[in-house]
């Protein structure tokens, strides 16, 4: 069997607790901040788990780090 090969772009952005879940930065703090209420940018602060649903297809992406 060949190896897979892990997402570029998914490693870039993903990253693993010790306990397996997928860790994330919030979206939308890029530009236009402005726009942006201020308790969402608060609370766009750091890195946030991702819900299970979504973390699926992030370790479908990298197959050998989850």
């Amino acid at each position: 069997m060949p190896k897979l090969k892990t997402k570029s772009a998914a490693k870039k952005r993903f990253d693993f607790t010790a306990s397996g879940k997928v860790t994330a930065q919030p979206a939308f703090k890029r530009h236009n901040l402005r726009k942006r209420p201020q308790k969402m940018k608060r609370q766009a602060r750091g890195t946030m788990i991702l819900e299970t649903c979504d973390a699926k297809n992030v370790i479908k992406y990298m197959p050998y780090n989850s």
